[in-house]
């Protein structure tokens, strides 16, 4: 028969880790807790017992003390496909994971595009299930944002929504990318290089990044001899099939375009296509400029030019952000704007 003897020897105790550390009981717990009130020789120390003893702390028991299940969702607005094809989403778990790293943070994965998947969704999402939600590729005017706040549930956005359910509000926790300045240094670049017929494959304009990025392009553009034409404008959903059909659109509009600047790199992989299918050679004919700098925009031919802007750095601040509310810290700024730099290749 098993004792209880038996079982306790069988699992190793924070008493056990303590002993092993040569520390305190309560300094265990704080280390096990995330709690920045360690010296980093005791945290060393702690988790070298941990690793030795391979200490699995009783989840459910700190649950009922803490009130906290350690767990954060990362809640995506697009389709499992999208999710795990296009690399701006796994820059973005990479980033979150790296965030994460020293707090018993967990982290899942949600992804929701149907109605059905909403709800279930908005039904996990309380406090009961996880301490805290990053939400990542807002459409529209997304209620789920608001709805959290009502809830009590510390949330952080990434990327900034293309509206607010709620007119004239704006949301408190944000990281983001600097969308219109990076549009508006692309086309600068193009006018500097002596292109004047400058056309854009623009994002979509439900979401924040499609909106931001077309602003930049425009207000760039208005400073040129096309004045921002309307025929120079065509629109994707930032997958590579909708940069090669828009890229045919403004070809037929336009056909003495000498540039396009293209809102994300995926996009612009399949504007190259259609050029290529067209007979005009880039950068000759027509100069390419991308946006995101993903690793296709080195793969492409020819290679891109494009903005960088920093995926990685992006999921990193907004997992620290969140661990910062969850915990009640206080922050110099919770809004999170990251510069974009322009990364010069040989499509233009």
């Amino acid at each position: 028969m098993t004792t209880q003897r038996t079982r306790s020897l069988g699992r190793p105790t924070l008493d056990a880790v303590a002993a092993r550390a040569g520390v305190g009981r309560g300094t265990v717990s704080r280390v096990v807790n995330g709690s920045p009130q360690v010296s980093p020789e005791a945290r060393a120390a702690v988790q070298r017992a941990i690793a030795e003893l391979g200490y699995v702390p009783n989840r459910a028991a700190r649950a009922l003390v803490t009130q906290r299940t350690d767990s954060i969702a990362l809640v995506v607005s697009e389709s499992g496909d999208r999710v795990f094809a296009e690399p701006f989403f796994a820059g973005i778990v990479r980033g979150v994971s790296s965030g994460l790293l020293g707090t018993p943070f967990q982290l899942w994965l949600v992804m929701v595009q149907s109605p059905t998947e909403r709800e279930r969704v908005e039904h996990h999402l309380t406090n009961q299930h996880v301490d805290g939600v990053l939400l990542l590729s807002l459409h529209g005017a997304d209620p789920l944002p608001m709805l959290l706040e009502e809830r009590g549930l510390p949330t952080v956005l990434g990327g900034r929504p293309a509206r607010m359910p709620q007119p004239n509000t704006e949301p408190a926790w944000l990281v983001d990318a600097d969308n219109v300045g990076g549009a508006r240094r692309a086309v600068e670049y193009l006018v500097g290089r002596g292109r004047r017929q400058i056309a854009t494959v623009a994002g979509p304009q439900d979401m924040g990044a499609g909106l931001g990025r077309l602003t930049g392009y425009q207000e760039a553009v208005a400073k040129t001899p096309s004045g921002g034409r309307p025929d120079l404008i065509a629109y994707g959903d930032f997958s590579e099939g909708s940069g090669e059909a828009a890229m045919r659109q403004l070809l037929a509009a336009c056909p003495d375009l000498d540039a396009v600047f293209v809102a994300s790199d995926l996009m612009a992989f399949g504007a190259l296509r259609a050029l290529r299918e067209a007979g005009r050679r880039v950068p000759e004919d027509v100069a390419v400029v991308g946006f995101d700098d993903a690793p296709i925009a080195r793969q492409s031919d020819p290679p891109l030019t494009t903005i960088f802007q920093p995926i990685e750095e992006m999921g990193r601040q907004m997992a620290q952000l969140l661990v910062s509310r969850i915990r009640g810290e206080e922050r110099a700024t919770t809004n999170i704007l990251l510069d974009t730099e322009l990364v010069e290749r040989a499509s233009t």
